[in-house]
């Protein structure tokens, strides 16, 4: 398994804890499609949330959040209706969150979470 794999499977993990932690419910993680694929699937409440899970081991390439452009969160609204529609969640309030997780080599991880990422 490649080093940036190993890196996005940790970032995931710590993501899913962190909104487990917030009161979420995880419905599904790692989700794909013909279209894409979806980190994590939640409940926020009533609320369908995909999740985006941007892990860094440095800044050197930029944030997480910065790596999630106008045209990638048009392809996560897109994603959020078809697993809305397969899940036979028709109607289901949507939302996209980006989580965006910095680890640090001692301490523990930094972790922004921008809900309703637009």
């Amino acid at each position: 398994m490649r080093l940036k794999d190993n890196v996005g499977i940790y970032g995931e993990q710590v993501a899913v804890t962190h909104l487990e932690h917030a009161g979420f419910v995880v419905l599904e993680r790692n989700w794909r499609c013909d279209i894409g694929e979806i980190d994590i699937v939640a409940l926020d409440g009533a609320t369908v949330v995909v999740c985006e899970v941007k892990t860094r081991s440095g800044l050197g390439y930029g944030s997480g959040l910065e790596a999630v452009t106008p045209e990638k969160l048009a392809r996560l609204y897109r994603l959020a209706l078809r697993w809305r529609d397969e899940a036979g969640r028709a109607g289901a309030e949507l939302r996209v969150d980006v989580i965006a997780v910095h680890r640090r080599r001692h301490g523990d991880p930094q972790i922004v979470h921008v809900r309703g990422a637009q």
